[in-house]
């Protein structure tokens, strides 16, 4: 038995090796430093478009089954950068997987804000499919992460399952996973669906705060993510995904891959203080929602002046003059949205807050 148990354990180290060994050279191959130039124009050939990033052109099994892209996004109250979401990436979107729920991440009861507003998102209503959340009865969170853990798988769970016809999924469609303020690049998009790429891939974006305005200093936001659809059981749960969980390890690390510049992020680009408000009240981490960061003037004066609302430690903006590195929709309607391109102003863009001189 001992002998047994040391040849076992010389295999366990072999295995350990190679696999560390693979590892090293599967991060080399899936982490990417790829630009929008590199992945720009996905029609032009599929197999220079794939080449840059080490993978390879998909095949569709059949050609009668054009691979589809599924952008699943949960909805709180942000309908001005859904609408913005939707125009940008309406082309290379088959279908999007709309989901909000009648309760906070901190269990608030909450409207169905995009419920009561679809009318105004006519023009893309043929590529949506909302979806209120439900909740099983004996669905008891404990934390607040527990509730944005179920609203966020969800999107699959308790959608996927339902779709027929046309909208049902075929094995291999691209799932994009993100926030409403976290908008992939167009090209993007259109590189995914036309190459084979890791299970787990981070689209890395470019991370605003407050407007397109002031570019987040350091490492790129490292979301959304996609993946492929694999059937009931095997896709990976968007929340899983989102975290980097769920499978075994070293798996999850086989399957990674990274794009970068590969999708904008505009986290508190909101048009009134109500929507700022609101926003935080509804935040997993509680501490940021306490009265001290939420009174309106220290709002407009970090928003005005590019400075962390909460004084976290790293959290510094770079100003960003005359910035044309932004969705396209909002260059072709800038009056209608300057508060995402512009907080110069003295009520910072806010359109709730007017000052009268008398």
């Amino acid at each position: 038995m001992l002998f047994l148990s040391k040849q076992l354990w010389r295999w366990i180290q072999v295995a350990a090796v190679l696999c560390i060994f693979w590892l090293v050279l599967n991060t080399a191959r899936n982490n990417n430093s790829a630009t929008p130039a590199t992945h720009r124009s996905a029609a032009d050939g599929q197999l220079d478009v794939c080449r840059p990033h080490g993978w390879k052109p998909f095949r569709p099994r059949s050609p009668d089954r054009a691979r589809k892209v599924y952008d699943l996004v949960m909805i709180n109250s942000e309908l001005d950068m859904l609408e913005v979401r939707l125009n940008t990436t309406f082309d290379e979107v088959d279908y999007f997987v709309l989901v909000e729920s009648r309760k906070t991440f901190t269990n608030l009861d909450k409207p169905l804000v995009l419920k009561k507003n679809l009318a105004r998102f006519e023009p893309y209503l043929r590529k949506i499919i909302y979806h209120e959340i439900e909740y099983p009865p004996n669905f008891k969170p404990q934390r607040t992460w527990d509730m944005e853990d179920h609203q966020r798988n969800s999107m699959l769970t308790q959608v996927f399952p339902r779709l027929r016809g046309a909208q049902a999924p075929q094995r291999y469609d691209v799932i994009v996973v993100s926030d409403v303020d976290e908008i992939p690049r167009p090209s993007t998009l259109a590189l995914l669906r036309a190459c084979r790429f890791p299970r787990r891939l981070t689209l890395r974006s470019r991370f605003y705060y407050y407007s397109f305005q002031w570019l987040h200093r350091g490492p790129e936001w490292p979301h959304p993510q996609a993946t492929y659809y694999l059937g009931a059981h095997w896709t990976l749960l968007p929340n899983d995904l989102r975290i980097a969980d769920g499978g075994m390890w070293p798996f999850r690390e086989w399957e990674k891959g990274e794009l970068a510049n590969a999708s904008w992020h505009c986290s508190s680009c909101f048009a009134t203080t109500s929507e700022f408000l609101g926003k935080m009240a509804s935040f997993s981490h509680t501490w940021m929602n306490k009265e001290e960061y939420r009174d309106r003037n220290r709002i407009l004066d970090r928003v005005r002046n590019g400075k962390d609302l909460w004084d976290r430690e790293g959290e510094v903006y770079d100003r960003v003059e005359d910035n044309q590195d932004v969705p396209s929709f909002l260059l072709e309607n800038q009056e209608r949205f300057a508060y995402m391109l512009d907080r110069d102003g003295r009520n910072a863009g806010f359109e709730d807050i007017i000052f009268v001189d008398i």
